[in-house]
């Protein structure tokens, strides 16, 4: 005898990332993003006042 296999939607839920890892991954993406446009915004107002 074979071993059960599971059902479709229940191996489709094993192979995707853990739901905390996605939605920290998300978090630091956005938070990254603001950070690199706030040092951006730095620069440009830094290099106006020249």
């Amino acid at each position: 005898m074979k071993p059960e296999s599971p059902s479709g939607a229940r191996r489709f839920i094993e192979d995707r990332f853990p739901r905390g890892l996605v939605i920290r991954l998300f978090v630091y993406l956005v938070a990254g993003h603001f950070f690199a446009f706030f040092v951006y915004l730095l620069f440009v107002l830094g290099g106006r006042n020249q």
